[in-house]
């Protein structure tokens, strides 16, 4: 945990002013869904923030950022990716190129996606719906 989370003036320098959309516009996807706990950590190696939330004591999603680009990290277990897996015709093609390119480790395949706009916010819904069903909307 941080000690202290970026501002919006900072997040905008890091990002851009487009990318600062798409980092809005994903919180908003999650937030206006989720009551989910957001809690900021260092992003790590390859990271400089990281915005994690979690819901009922487990990780939903999480946000990153580094300069001019932002993630989007959904981690499925195998329940999860049997039901990705049996819905995988309703992702677009990048979104199940990510997919079957991401790494499974012992707690669940982590996939990363690197959002440049707005286009995959649908199919990222939808894989939020798979962890979780949402609180609203």
């Amino acid at each position: 945990m941080m000690d202290r989370p970026p501002t919006e003036n900072e997040m905008a320098a890091l990002l851009g002013e487009s990318l600062l959309g798409v980092w809005t516009g994903l919180r908003a996807l999650v937030e206006e869904r989720y009551d989910a706990e957001p809690v900021w950590n260092a992003g790590g190696k390859a990271w400089t923030y990281e915005r994690a939330y979690r819901k009922g004591g487990r990780r939903l999603c999480s946000l990153h950022a580094r300069e001019a680009c932002v993630g989007f990290m959904v981690i499925l277990g195998r329940d999860e990716r049997a039901r990705f897996e049996a819905d995988r015709q309703a992702f677009s093609e990048p979104v199940r190129a990510a997919y079957d390119a991401a790494r499974t480790y012992r707690d669940g395949k982590w996939v990363m996606f690197e959002p440049i706009d707005e286009s995959s916010f649908d199919d990222f819904a939808r894989l939020l719906r798979i962890k979780r069903r949402p609180d609203r909307g």
